[in-house]
């Protein structure tokens, strides 16, 4: 009962579908937020695995964090090379060199980073030249497309 004496209708459903739309609205933000892409199998380094992270933060800006186990020090490879690079495939199909990352005696990786550019593809190649504009053959580490 009302202050006015009349008695509220409730719907019984109404609790159950408030509790479903809720459910679905955080369901779809997790997912819309942050993508985990593994790397594929190598053929350079074949025990070497990995995991991205990309989120989109408030700033329309994407974080890329990485983590990478046994990869072999660059020094390593055949032939050696002076530099693990990370490239990100842009929506445009342009190649960007994102950083270096270095291997350490835990053969544990990490790496982060922000850009302004959504990723479609990641990819790490071994590099003579860290700044290098282009990648080059060497190709240790790759991700499919994701977010076509």
């Amino acid at each position: 009962m009302t202050k006015t004496g009349i008695k509220e209708k409730r719907n019984p459903l109404a609790g159950i579908l408030v509790s479903g739309i809720f459910f679905t609205v955080i369901v779809l933000i997790l997912i819309s937020c942050a993508s985990r892409i593994s790397f594929l199998t190598s053929q350079v380094v074949p025990a070497a695995e990995g995991e991205i992270s990309v989120k989109k933060d408030n700033n329309n800006n994407y974080s890329i964090k990485m983590e990478i186990t046994n990869l072999a020090a660059v020094d390593r490879l055949e032939p050696p090379k002076d530099s693990y690079v990370v490239w990100m495939e842009t929506e445009r199909g342009a190649a960007r060199n994102i950083g270096r990352i270095e291997t350490s005696n835990s053969l544990k990786v990490t790496f982060e980073t922000v850009s302004s550019f959504r990723p479609t593809k990641i990819f790490i190649t071994a590099e003579e030249n860290e700044n290098a504009l282009y990648p080059g053959e060497m190709v240790v580490l790759t991700t499919n497309r994701f977010w076509e």
